[in-house]
């Protein structure tokens, strides 16, 4: 008999950005109050499963959008470097045509090559990094449940590695909305199949309009 573990791949709640900044690692930015609620319903989510093992990647968004699930839980946190946002050459600016960055020729040389990607982390060692996370989370909740709260990109790079599909596309086409669970199911140390769930999805900008509307 094999033990069936499953590594819950969290996406961290709204910030509060009014600047629209791409922060990435940077320090300061938090959770918005919409963000506070969507880390609220995490931490019911998680609260009847059988969660033994708690990581969260060390910038503040995803620290607090782990209290939660601490408090429900009764787990400490571990923080793990290894699931952070990944790095990007255009952290710290707004980046888009029109008031953005891409309007300065300059940068245009970190855009040339999609498949790496050339402006920031390459996907391969993303994928690497979050994986290696993964499993030692697995390895600490052997035969329950570890939830590891990280942000958009890592976990969407984890997701396409793990169902062995090409790291290359479309930002926008990502299934990872805002406090989304993907999860990685283990038949002993072999993974066997992905889920996905939504517990904040009418939190989500847009949830509530009409549709067509």
């Amino acid at each position: 008999m094999t033990e069936r573990t499953v590594v819950h791949l969290l996406r961290h709640g709204e910030v509060e950005n009014p600047e629209k900044i791409l922060y990435g690692r940077l320090p300061g930015y938090h959770l918005s109050a919409l963000g506070r609620q969507m880390a609220d319903r995490a931490g019911a989510y998680f609260e009847t499963r059988d969660v033994v093992h708690l990581v969260a990647s060390p910038l503040e968004r995803a620290q607090e959008t782990a209290e939660p699930i601490a408090k429900a839980t009764g787990l400490s946190i571990v923080t793990d470097a290894r699931v952070i946002e990944s790095e990007n050459v255009f952290e710290g600016q707004r980046f888009g045509v029109g008031d953005g960055s891409l309007r300065h020729p300059s940068v245009w040389k970190h855009l040339v090559n999609p498949f790496r990607p050339s402006w920031g982390e390459p996907y391969a060692q993303v994928a690497w990094r979050m994986h290696a996370a993964a499993e030692d989370a697995r390895d600490a909740a052997r035969g329950h449940e570890a939830v590891v709260v990280s942000h958009q990109l890592p976990v969407w790079i984890a997701r396409l590695a793990a169902e062995h599909r090409r790291f290359v596309h479309d930002p926008r086409k990502r299934q990872c909305s805002l406090a989304s669970v993907t999860s990685l199911h283990y038949d002993g140390d072999e993974l066997v199949s992905v889920s996905y769930a939504e517990p904040a999805a009418d939190l989500l900008p847009g949830a509530n309009k009409v549709a067509g509307a």
